[in-house]
């Protein structure tokens, strides 16, 4: 999309230019079919909301459950494009150093194995950690992050096998780095399901997995972080496919904006 957009503002920008440059010569801008008027009047518009878009701020919804509780399907949420650095649209280097990923933000990225898809997890790894999680319990560079009990949770959830079904899990409290957030876990569920791991992701030699599922342990390689979704037990993240490179990031998410099946939750900050 920011392709996309990105060649209607350098085609407005063309059209205008050539209706100004007709303006000064005294020569009438209005030709058989009045185009160059009518497309240049699009230019200013398309202009802000390419800048706004690629360097401020950008709207994406929630498709899965995989950030539950604090985000679910439904949730419009909005992200800030210049918390980690101002980019150059599409090949999204870093022109400009604003800030960096902080250990426990909520990013968009996307997805190494598509890059067209956005997906959105929290980070739990930065260059250079080491990431264990063994038993259910996260430990970072040998320092358990610990989490307290809040109560069991159930929501439900819409199958294509079974259609809606409810799932029941556990709450926990955690805190990591400045952020203090709820996950969720299922009793009798591993630490990771073997079978979905990716035998072959980039940089697949930097982890290690047992073959029950019980435990892995990953060490973060330098411009990359590793992602986890809140919703532990339902979440395809970088247990299985793997490091996400800054250059895949988009931004941090900070705000629902709308839910229309629950306008409750409109305003919430994201956590």
């Amino acid at each position: 999309f920011t392709a996309v957009l990105l060649i209607f503002v350098l085609f407005t920008g063309i059209v205008w230019f050539i209706h100004k440059s007709r303006e000064k010569k005294g020569a009438s801008h209005a030709d058989s079919n009045h185009f160059t008027d009518y497309m240049s009047g699009f230019f200013p518009i398309i202009l802000v909301v390419f800048v706004l878009r690629t360097f401020v701020a950008e709207p994406f919804q929630i498709p899965s459950s995989s950030m539950r509780p604090g985000l679910v399907v439904g949730d419009f949420i909005l992200v800030n494009k210049f918390s980690y650095g101002i980019r150059t649209p599409i090949i999204n280097n870093v022109l400009v150093p604003v800030g960096e990923v902080q250990r426990g933000d909520v990013v968009v990225f996307n997805y190494p194995e598509n890059t067209k898809i956005n997906y959105i997890k929290r980070a739990v790894g930065l260059p250079g950690d080491v990431v264990e999680y063994r038993n259910k319990v996260l430990n970072i560079n040998g320092q358990t992050v610990q989490d307290h009990v809040v109560g069991p949770l159930s929501y439900s959830e819409n199958t294509r096998q079974y259609g809606v079904v409810s799932i029941d899990t556990e709450a926990y409290q955690e805190t990591l780095g400045n952020h203090s957030f709820e996950v969720l876990k299922m009793a009798g569920q591993p630490s990771f399901l073997p079978q979905g791991v990716r035998p072959d992701f980039p940089y697949r030699e930097n982890c290690e997995y047992a073959e029950d599922g019980s435990w892995f342990k990953c060490t973060v390689p330098e411009g990359h972080y590793f992602m986890m979704g809140d919703n532990r037990d339902n979440s395809e993240d970088s247990r299985y496919w793997g490091f996400v490179s800054d250059k895949l990031v988009v931004g941090k998410a900070f705000l629902i904006w709308m839910n229309f099946g629950d306008m409750s939750r409109v305003g919430t900050r994201i956590q």
